[in-house]
């Protein structure tokens, strides 16, 4: 064999083995699955099948990953920004098929550090002082599952064009337009189903083109919308491209399972044959055998489906709640009572943390996700003023400080609200104070720490919030201590 067909073998055989990406110097690549992706990733993870796993159902999480490598994305001599044009394969595989939190976003920024960004309602991007800063300077796509009205949501299910913050540019519904009937299609989000975006700028004109369609539908003529808007004061000369992602109360999956990026040409085509498997969600599909004789056996479930039936009526009364129509615009900060009652093992009194003038207060562990929740009782017999108080209860809920106990959400069942709280290991400071035994004493140190954290969330209720919340009631029995016993 000569050596140039051998040389030739050895470059078919690499050419074959290595990874589903390429990089090159004009600033282009494709990973048609992630297996052996070199990535600057924190709290994602690759799987052992190739999926870029952006976060991995944990609660209150965020992740990111991106290019290792800065892209240059100014032009010389007019300092405008380059064109771009980007497109992967995500799918959110929720706990719920009609519930998720909170979304995921494709990213230029000039860092990879998001170490203090929040998640939730954030998506990893920001949190509430740096929210909307010029300073940022990140261009995001974001496909969002909440309905945030602080950030003029149009609803809990579209994508989005955002520029330093989480306040959209330009949104629309997700769905696509098909190209031979005309019409708009919804797509969900949340169907645990894989779907393809796409993301383009063009230099020349500024104009911002945003594209979605299921997998293994081609790229439609007309996008999902159109955004003007030009990125030069927005993108620096150095950056790096990839996603942010975080969940929130819900154990929520974001996965990206294909990604390609190209500057001034079209983002090369994913290889969508070799793109890894998603988990199955749900229960498994039905057995053939199981579709043959279920029609046989319909004659004797009749029989039983009575008794199964008042059965099932006896246990969703036990667990009835109270709804009205004006709820619905708080609908992901409700828990079910059913989850509740569960969580505190039916209330137990080995569960009751404290008794005080509004209620008692309960331990409770959530039974899907396994976090653990302080659960407040409160009688309210009067329905007059409950939307406002819901209101209210869910707009405290968006307090963000590291000194104040997050309010999680609300539950309402015959004259009683729940509310539910995070966890606070170590109690309230008045066991501290008055010990009479002397085994729990605080250090001078930890009192001056649980003075500061109480003086810093004050300043930030009173001054630093959008609006001025007074306490009212501030005493050692309402300052909990966490698990580093700060207040």
């Amino acid at each position: 064999m000569s050596s140039n067909m051998f040389v030739l073998l050895q470059l078919l055989y690499l050419s074959v083995s290595l990874p589903a990406f390429t990089a090159s110097d004009d600033a282009q690549f494709v990973y048609s699955g992630f297996s052996g992706a070199n990535l600057t990733m924190d709290g994602t993870t690759i799987t052992s099948g190739g999926l870029l796993e952006l976060t991995n159902g944990t609660v209150q999480q965020k992740g990111h990953a991106f290019y290792p490598v800065p892209l240059h994305f100014v032009r010389s001599p007019d300092r405008s920004v380059l064109s771009f044009s980007a497109s992967f394969v995500f799918a959110i595989l929720s706990v719920y098929t009609d519930l998720s939190a909170h979304g995921m976003a494709f990213v230029i920024a000039p860092s990879t550090n998001f170490s203090g960004t929040l998640p939730g309602q954030f998506l990893g991007l920001t949190n509430i002082q740096s929210n909307g800063n010029g300073s940022n300077h990140f261009f995001a796509v974001e496909l969002d599952t909440i309905q945030n009205k602080e950030f003029g949501d149009i609803n809990a299910n579209h994508a989005g064009v955002n520029m330093n913050g989480l306040r959209s540019e330009q949104s629309y519904y997700a769905g696509y337009y098909g190209d031979k009937d005309g019409n708009f299609h919804n797509l969900s989000l949340i169907s645990r189903e894989a779907m393809q975006v796409w993301v383009d700028y063009d230099s020349n004109n500024t104009l911002i083109t945003v594209a979605m369609a299921p997998l293994k539908v081609a790229r439609p003529v007309k996008p999902l919308f159109t955004a003007s808007y030009n990125l030069t004061s927005v993108i620096t000369d150095v950056a790096y491209v990839g996603f942010s992602s975080a969940t929130g109360t819900i154990n929520v999956r974001h996965i990206v399972l294909g990604w390609s990026f190209a500057m001034n040409s079209h983002a090369p085509a994913i290889n969508l044959g070799k793109l890894p498997k998603l988990p199955r969600m749900g229960p498994k599909p039905r057995s053939k055998v199981l579709e043959i004789v279920l029609p046989v056996a319909t004659a004797f479930f009749i029989l039983t489906v009575g008794i199964i039936g008042l059965a099932f009526i006896r246990r969703h009364m036990r667990y009835a709640e109270l709804r009205e129509d004006w709820e619905v615009e708080f609908g992901p900060h409700r828990f079910s009572y059913k989850d509740l009652y569960h969580a505190t093992e039916g209330f137990k009194n080995e569960n009751l943390l404290g008794v005080g003038g509004f209620g008692r207060v309960y331990k409770g562990i959530l039974p899907v996700s396994n976090l653990e929740i302080a659960v407040k009782r409160v009688c309210h017999e009067s329905r007059q003023g409950m939307k406002e108080f819901v209101a209210e209860i869910v707009s405290i809920g968006r307090l963000q400080h590291h000194n104040l106990v997050q309010l999680l959400g609300y539950c309402r069942r015959k004259g009683e609200l729940f509310l539910v709280y995070e966890y606070m290991p170590n109690g309230s400071v008045d066991k501290y104070i008055h010990n009479l035994d002397g085994k729990k004493i605080l250090t001078w140190a930890q009192r001056w720490r649980i003075i500061k954290g109480i003086a810093s969330c004050l300043v930030y209720l009173h001054e630093e919030w959008e609006k001025v919340v007074i306490h009212w009631d501030i005493k050692a029995s309402n300052v909990l201590l966490d698990v580093d016993m700060n207040g």
